[in-house]
């Protein structure tokens, strides 16, 4: 089978090796689609590979059908997404083997990679689910709208917010927000282009922290969202805060070493803040079935993602596009 093998550095080539072995309470798919995450871009972009890194690694968002099954509640035929644990990701392989658990069998009528795109919703969702907020008729703000920031944005809206104000440096994904719901976005790639716009939904270029501010009369976002992980989003994340309020950091740290913040802000307008991740762990993976749901029932249209679909003998390239956001990518996903 072709599968993507990280070979170094920001670097991933595309090898034959073999189909891997089924065990028991395994399935066999041979995926159809797969998709990048911020992760996989996290690991290959700042660490060098491991000494043994399996084929297939590190992509762990994926649609395929079942080929062969040693796992009770799987039949060859039945369509499936993939959510294992990112450490134990292998979907950018013709063929996957993997437990059972950690698959979700999918409904017939709905194309399967629209279907992909339920990985990174369910785990949106289940930040959501684990520790409900109240944000009916609040300011919810939003760094980053990449997939996962956009279904904030989505899911936010939905539960009532008065009011999301995202920012990102790609107009095309600022877009893709207006769709969902966001009422303000700003392009936080031109700072320096000139003031802010507030009274209008698309804000233009200019400074997401002035922006929010001017928006709430200074008091700053009920909600704040931090979904890029960056040294330079993060501190942000309690600037855009205002007192009593919630921060949610959802983003994927760069790298090993610790993030500086404002502890006095922090302190001075009591804030809660607190981290999310392991979705794939929840009992029943019931945050992605509902995010199948979503989708199937056209609750969400994620179409506008499916930007840029490139054959697995491209992954190198597929995953520069991802790691510099060329091409207004929304998302790059790899067609098998």
């Amino acid at each position: 089978m072709k599968a993507a093998c990280w070979v170094d550095v920001g670097r991933m080539v595309c090898e034959d090796v073999p189909v891997p072995a089924v065990a028991d309470g395994e399935i066999l798919i041979k995926t159809a689609y797969a998709s990048i995450c911020g992760s996989d871009l996290h690991s290959v972009y700042l660490s060098p590979p491991p000494e043994s890194v399996p084929a297939g690694h590190p992509g762990h968002e994926s649609v395929g059908e079942v080929v062969e099954s040693r796992c009770p509640g799987f039949e060859p035929g039945d369509r499936v997404l993939t959510v294992p644990f990112a450490i134990d990701g292998r979907c950018l392989a013709e063929f996957q083997a993997l437990p059972g658990a950690a698959c979700i069998r999918l409904p017939a009528t709905v194309p399967l990679s629209h279907l992909l795109m339920a990985q990174q919703l369910g785990t949106v969702v289940y930040a959501l689910r684990s520790r409900p907020l109240d944000v009916i008729g609040k300011d919810v703000a939003v760094i980053g709208q990449g997939s996962a920031g956009a279904f904030f944005t989505f899911l936010l809206k939905r539960a009532g917010a008065a009011r999301v104000l995202v920012s990102d440096k790609s107009p095309a994904r600022l877009a893709y927000s207006r769709k969902l719901g966001a009422d303000l976005t700003v392009d936080a790639g031109l700072v320096d282009a000139g003031p802010v716009n507030v009274g209008t939904a698309d804000a233009g270029a200019g400074d997401f922290l002035a922006a929010v501010m001017e928006a709430t009369g200074g008091r700053g976002a009920d909600v704040v969202v931090e979904a890029v992980g960056s040294r330079e989003t993060f501190p942000l994340s309690v600037e855009l805060a205002a007192p009593g309020a919630t921060v949610v950091w959802f983003g994927l740290p760069e790298g090993s070493d610790d993030y500086p913040f404002s502890f006095r802000q922090f302190f001075r307008r009591a804030l809660t803040a607190y981290s999310n991740f392991g979705a794939q762990g929840e009992p029943g993976l019931e945050s992605f079935r509902y995010a199948v749901r979503l989708i199937a029932d056209g609750a969400i249209d994620v179409s506008p993602l499916l930007t840029h679909m490139l054959p697995i003998e491209r992954i190198d390239e597929a995953f520069r596009i991802a790691h510099d956001r060329t091409d207004n990518a929304l998302k790059v996903s790899i067609k098998f």
